[in-house]
């Protein structure tokens, strides 16, 4: 992996992170967590997707649509276990 692909990865996960948490208001972790939860979100959301067969396209726009998606499980995930405690 080279620094450009480094690079992208880490800006759609920005992106991914922050369009999820300005969709579940209160849910920005800042830039770093937001980072994180994009990262993971894509992971979640490209496993969910498959699994049901699902596809939002290829290219940007779809990588970020299941970025986005698999974040807002991720929320609603750490949502659950916030309330839990």
């Amino acid at each position: 992996m080279d620094l450009s692909t480094l690079l992208i990865i880490l800006a759609i996960g920005a992106v991914s992170g922050w369009l999820a948490g300005f969709i579940r208001q209160g849910y920005g972790f800042g830039l770093l967590g937001n980072i994180i939860i994009g990262i993971l979100g894509s992971f979640i959301g490209s496993w969910v997707f498959g699994e049901l067969g699902l596809s939002l396209g290829a290219g940007l726009v779809g990588t970020v649509a299941r970025s986005v998606i698999g974040a807002l499980i991720l929320l609603f995930l750490i949502g659950l276990v916030r309330k839990a405690k």
